[in-house]
């Protein structure tokens, strides 16, 4: 706080005083004045900035209060219209009961029209269809910069995805014209990092259709119900946007081979399997919906998602060939400044039996080594250096692996 008005002196008893002084004192006791007077009005707002935050909280409390206070609202679903009303079924009891409506309600309801009802089962006001968003996330809104000139060494895989998933969206007639169905799922399989992922996300580049991705462990939940309600609002939201392309990494999570195991777990996986099953080929048409699908231990597969129907197209994608990492390995240094003497056949005869995925941590490395010896071009003892510790690196994951 600054000086008060009373610790200035007012000299207006004193004869001997200038006129001069009093008129400085009178100065200062003005300052003072309104800097106690900036003061207060600091603190003024401050108190008015308060009391609206307080006054916001008591208009939020009151608003809850007389949520509370409100009768609950409870889901249900249209499940007849009669003259003497609507049947509705309620969720979570699954009770149907008769219920009459307004004229002006009547005609915004059909079966199986989403509707809030109150404690005496009158509908309140119909709701919007329900989708998990979980589901609608999954939808790629942005092509992946993945091309099919980015993958190596998979020429006659990368004919077989295009035959089944791009060809039926693109040239539909050619299926028509031979009388044929097109097939409709295809399934990669095989070791890790040979480039399954890959050629998905060619697919969702090259193709104009909705591509929507998603994991199998996903669709794996606690909850008894969820897993398959989530596939089943899953391929909604494929069906609300066709043509559309579903890819299912690692389905192995979901779709293994079916046991006598009686653990909730088990069961909840199962069910949740079973939804896939019928969604991919049950009763209702599919539509223009494709399935890309991908897994590393095809062993583990039930064989009811194998047969033809669901996936009439199984794929191997095995590791390259020694021509194959030789693309590869052209591929991943395309933009990397490469010394003269980097023999990249040279390379793929090095490195036996590298995937895909090692083949371009192997090019990562050797720009490591060059970055750490302050050099900006790759050498070829780099590529050999960097393959030594890649190798090794997956021996020793190997060798974990075996004595875990």
């Amino acid at each position: 706080m600054s000086d008060t008005v009373d610790d200035v002196d007012l000299p207006y008893d004193d004869e001997e005083t200038s006129q001069q002084e009093k008129i400085r004192a009178l100065e200062d006791r003005l300052d003072i004045l309104e800097s106690q007077n900036e003061e207060m009005r600091d603190k003024l707002l401050d108190a008015n900035a308060e009391n609206n935050k307080y006054q916001q909280k008591l208009e939020r409390l009151t608003h809850e209060n007389k949520k509370l206070k409100q009768s609950p609202l409870f889901v249900a679903t249209v499940q007849e219209m009669t003259d003497e009303g609507v049947i509705i079924k309620q969720h979570g009891n699954n009770q149907e009961a008769l219920t009459e409506v307004t004229e002006e309600m009547r005609a915004d309801i059909v079966p199986d029209t989403r509707v809030a009802v109150n404690n005496s089962l009158s509908i309140v006001k119909t709701l919007s269809n329900e989708t998990d968003v979980r589901a609608r996330v999954m939808e790629v809104t942005e092509s992946p910069d993945v091309s099919y000139e980015d993958i190596g060494g998979l020429e006659e895989q990368m004919q077989e995805v295009r035959e089944t998933v791009e060809m039926p969206l693109k040239k539909p007639e050619m299926f028509r014209d031979v009388g044929i169905d097109p097939p409709s799922g295809v399934l990669l399989y095989g070791p890790p990092g040979t480039g399954k992922t890959m050629l998905a996300k060619a697919v969702a580049n090259q193709t104009d259709a909705t591509f929507i991705k998603m994991a199998g462990s996903e669709l794996v939940h606690k909850f008894i119900g969820e897993g398959a309600k989530l596939v089943r609002d899953l391929f909604q939201v494929a069906r609300d946007h066709e043509p559309a392309v579903i890819f299912i990494d690692e389905i192995d999570a979901i779709a293994s081979r079916r046991t006598e195991s009686k653990t909730s777990g088990d069961a909840e996986v199962q069910r949740t399997m079973m939804q896939l099953l019928s969604e991919m080929d049950g009763f209702e048409d599919r539509g223009e919906i494709r399935i890309i699908a991908a897994t590393n231990r095809f062993d583990m597969l039930d064989r009811a998602i194998l047969r033809p129907g669901r996936f009439d197209r199984l794929i191997e994608v095995p590791k390259p060939n020694e021509e194959g990492r030789e693309i590869i390995f052209q591929i991943h240094t395309r933009n990397m400044n490469v010394a003269d003497d980097v023999d990249f056949a040279e390379l793929a005869a090095e490195a036996v039996d590298a995937s895909g995925a090692d083949v371009k941590a192997i090019c990562t490395e050797a720009g490591m080594f060059a970055i750490r010896d302050e050099r900006t071009e790759i050498r070829m003892a780099d590529f050999l250096d960097a393959w030594e510790k890649v190798s090794a690196e997956s021996e020793d994951e190997q060798i974990s692996k075996t004595f875990a």
